[in-house]
């Protein structure tokens, strides 16, 4: 039986994947670092201090780890109030759940970042607990970040899904032990292996129904 469900914020909730990408290499250009094609996804999922390190230490910009994700987040929050990139039927998903279930939120997104994204959508109060994976000591594919929002649930791991949308999100969610939901992102998507251990794969958040999340 399922007793509670975590989201994902990226590429979940928010086509901000690209976003996030743009902005990192935008900044490694202007601050002289050797961007390379491999670099947004080998990032996916990282925490704020994971890949602020591998900015520092792989593409090789001057800045500390803390100021250039202190920038990366200044820059985003900039872009968000101009136009949250809202995923279609994202708030109508969240609400529909939340119906049924106690919501929490397991990201790799600052937390500064998590709480404008939810208060622009209107779906704060939706959430019964938010965890940034900064929060945690690893991020995903660690189970950190999801085993921290059950926690915070007082839901057991095993009663839980989780919805996802990348590669290394659905690994994580899987070694928490949950039932993963994959949407697969369309500009980044999930290798086959990880795929293959998703629960259940939707094309859309439409497809995200009470049924799916437990099929009788």
């Amino acid at each position: 039986m399922i007793e509670g469900v975590i989201f994902d914020l990226d590429g979940v909730l928010l086509d901000s994947e690209h976003v996030w990408d743009e902005v990192r290499e935008e900044l490694a250009r202007e601050r002289g670092g050797r961007w390379h094609d491999r670099a947004q996804r080998e990032m996916m999922g990282m925490s704020s201090l994971e890949w602020s390190r591998y900015m520092h230490d792989e593409i090789g910009l001057p800045d500390s780890p803390e100021e250039i994700s202190a920038e990366v987040v200044r820059r985003l929050e900039v872009l968000y109030r101009e136009q949250l990139p809202a995923m279609p039927g994202a708030r109508e998903a969240v609400e529909r759940l939340a119906a049924r279930w106690p919501l929490a939120l397991a990201s790799s997104s600052n937390r500064e970042l998590i709480d404008l994204a939810l208060e622009l959508m209107g779906i704060a109060d939706r959430f019964h607990a938010t965890v940034s994976s900064e929060e945690v000591a690893r991020g995903k594919p660690a189970p950190d970040v999801y085993l921290e929002a059950a926690r915070r649930l007082s839901v057991d791991p095993a009663r839980a899904a989780a919805v996802e949308d990348s590669h290394n999100g659905i690994r994580a969610a899987k070694a928490a032990g949950m039932r993963a939901i994959a949407i697969p992102n369309r500009r980044f998507p999930p290798g086959d292996d990880a795929l293959a251990e998703a629960d259940l794969v939707l094309e859309t958040l439409a497809g995200l129904t009470a049924e799916a999340v437990e099929p009788h």
